[in-house]
């Protein structure tokens, strides 16, 4: 995860809380990723990307992500990821980068681009690539990044021989894509939260902020949830009360039949702000023992750089370029 912009309920459902509930069935390496967050470089704010990078880390904790069970680490601090991405940007079609959605999406929106918002999934593929990564629990907006992971490992063994794992994703069936409570046709986004109220739910925000955003959050015309033709609003903040209550369909439909928006919203609030409470305490209590913090990410920086280096070694004998 980027520690930029605002980390939000769609963050948490989509991947922290998969990452925290896997755990104990697979090995985790858990990553906050500061180099793609100087892809939009007019941006940067050195000293808050520095901080915000702790805050990450500290809400993989806080979201149960535990250090003895899975890695947690900064990006920066282990080379061998910036190393296998020059590698896999020698090989990667540009055709393959400029048919990218979220690069499309992002580009569209600004007048000039930097190379590294067009190559960042060479390095999300590094990023992946690096660790032999047989599952990737992301959002259902990544997929297309781990599919053009597998692309690009695919295109590397053919070249050179068989060096590479191709990953598959993993994609939670309910809340894989929150969309934003100002205009459901749109993804919620961190960058967006973070400039504009109302957006998002974001994991760090006080319950008063929870409960002004969800109030304003976009619904229908009529008054009652009708499951059979609810619009993309009401359908969006059935999909967020479902996924951190974990209740079923059936729960779902039996609680909010014939029910009004009121009822819907206020039951929202209730349910977010006690899903995130504990992550948002947690989190705080954290950042006021940085000693800590930084000692669990040099831990787990320590630990993944042993499967990295031997990974850079069988890529450079690969290539021809291990001296």
């Amino acid at each position: 995860m980027q520690p930029t912009g605002k980390i939000h309920i769609g963050n948490y459902i989509g991947a922290l809380s998969v990452w925290a509930r896997e755990q104990d069935r697979f090995d985790g390496i858990f990553c906050v990723v500061n180099l793609h967050a100087l892809t939009v470089p007019d941006s940067i704010d050195p000293a808050a990307l520095h901080e915000k990078t702790l805050e990450t880390a500290a809400i993989y904790l806080a979201s149960g992500i535990d250090p003895k069970k899975s890695c947690i680490y900064i990006q920066s601090t282990v080379a061998e990821h910036a190393e296998l991405s020059w590698i896999l940007t020698c090989l990667a079609p540009l055709g393959w980068l400029e048919r990218m959605t979220q690069y499309k999406a992002k580009s569209a929106l600004k007048e000039t681009v930097g190379a590294g918002l067009l190559s960042y999934p060479i390095l999300m593929a590094a990023d992946i690539l690096l660790y032999d990564a047989q599952l990737v629990p992301v959002g259902h907006d990544q997929k297309q990044h781990v599919e053009f992971t597998r692309d690009l490992a695919s295109r590397f063994n053919n070249r050179f021989g068989p060096v590479f794992t191709l990953p598959e994703p993993m994609i939670r069936k309910v809340g894989a894509r929150i969309m934003g409570l100002d205009d459901p046709d749109q993804k919620m986004s961190k960058s967006i939260g973070e400039m504009k109220a109302g957006h998002s739910i974001g994991i760090m925000d006080h319950p008063d902020v929870i409960k002004k955003a969800v109030k304003s959050a976009v619904t229908d015309s009529g008054r009652e949830v009708d499951f059979d033709n609810a619009g993309k609003g009401v359908r969006n903040l059935l999909t967020i009360y479902q996924a951190v209550t974990n209740c079923t369909d059936d729960q779902l439909r039996s609680h909010f039949a014939d029910k009004g928006y009121g009822f819907l919203k206020s039951e929202i609030i209730e349910a977010v702000r006690e899903a995130l409470h504990p992550v948002r305490e947690e989190t705080l209590r954290l950042l006021q023992e940085r000693s800590y913090l930084e000692k669990i990410v040099a831990e787990g920086a320590e630990k993944v750089r042993v499967s990295a280096r031997e990974k850079m070694r069988a890529v450079k004998e690969a290539v021809g370029i291990n001296f």
